[in-house]
């Protein structure tokens, strides 16, 4: 458990849990998806979202672990209202069935939890032929998002609430290659960096947020949709995303007592993002600790985003 406890300008810091920064909201009549939610920070953000009264739906790899997930919280709070639906990122067809299905199903959707992913892997390609940690990070949540943004539009208008989207991003987004993303070698075997292969992954995130922002600006002024897209560091935790890292994962393990952040602190900024009144109308920002932060100067880059943006379009175009 992260034992410092320096408030930022929200009231909140890197002591603070999920429950501690929605105390008092009542997210009732709210609908959101949050991907990855079978284990970790995922599962602990349904259970917040459940425990303030929103309607969860997990979007899960692994069915299994998704309805043991379900059962404990079910278990603790009994008039919960939790779906599971089968999600894989790496595939894009996996991805479309999902939006469709969810689509077909009339919910409606207020909130987005782009949460899933995977950390630091070796060298493998997704079952679109695209690096895995890109696949899966950036690419899977960029189609997720564009296939369900009619429906959250939609549920904005009727109900008159603010939709948000919520990508959850690391601070390993300032260790990506030197030039960002590598548009030319997204592939390239010979000359991948586990570590930078995964902040390139996370930079994505976060221009993705950012680039969506400044779409939805446009939706605002055209139909009057009030959506809003940020990004975040959820902190450094002990999960099993260091798997492919023994020595590390060994370390983490031994200190992350005194040092690393325990479940329930590392969920707390995306509850406080997707929840908290303080956040309604702030688009396009990066977050830390449940406060406003300041990324990297390359996730700042307008241009560099616009350009992530048309090269996931493209790659994410039906062959």
């Amino acid at each position: 458990m992260w034992i410092f406890g320096w408030k930022g300008p929200s009231g909140f810091s890197a002591r603070s849990t999920a429950e501690e920064v929605t105390q008092g909201i009542d997210a009732s009549g709210l609908t959101a998806v949050v991907t990855g939610a079978s284990s970790g920070i995922g599962a602990e953000t349904a259970r917040v979202l459940a425990l303030r009264g929103a309607h969860a739906v997990m979007a899960v790899r692994n069915m299994e672990a998704g309805q043991n997930v379900k059962e404990t919280i079910l278990k603790e709070i009994p008039s919960a209202k939790i779906d599971i639906m089968e999600l894989d990122l790496s595939s894009m067809s996996s991805v479309r069935k999902f939006a469709s299905d969810y689509v077909m199903s009339g919910l409606p959707l207020n909130l987005l939890i782009n949460n899933a992913g995977v950390m630091a892997t070796p060298f493998m390609l997704s079952k679109d032929d695209i690096e895995l940690q890109f696949a899966t990070n950036h690419l899977g949540h960029f189609l997720l998002t564009n296939l369900l943004l009619e429906t959250m539009k939609k549920t904005s208008s009727e109900s008159n609430q603010e939709g948000r989207i919520v990508n959850l991003s690391s601070m390993g987004h300032n260790y990506a290659y030197r030039d960002g993303i590598r548009f030319d070698k997204i592939n390239d075997e010979s000359e991948y960096n586990s570590i930078q292969a995964y902040g390139q992954s996370k930079l994505a995130n976060i221009l993705h947020a950012n680039e969506l922002t400044r779409q939805l600006k446009s939706f605002k002024q055209e139909e009057g949709v009030q959506i809003t897209a940020n990004s975040l560091h959820p902190g450094s935790i002990a999960t099993n995303l260091l798997r492919h890292h023994s020595f590390i994962n060994a370390l983490a393990s031994s200190i992350g007592t005194y040092v690393l952040k325990n479940v329930p602190q590392g969920a707390a900024t995306t509850c406080y993002v997707a929840l908290h009144p303080q956040i309604a109308g702030v688009s396009g920002k990066y977050f830390s600790d449940s406060n406003i932060a300041k990324p990297s100067d390359l996730a700042q880059d307008a241009h560099l985003g616009k350009k992530l943006w048309d090269f996931s379009v493209k790659l994410t175009e039906p062959k």
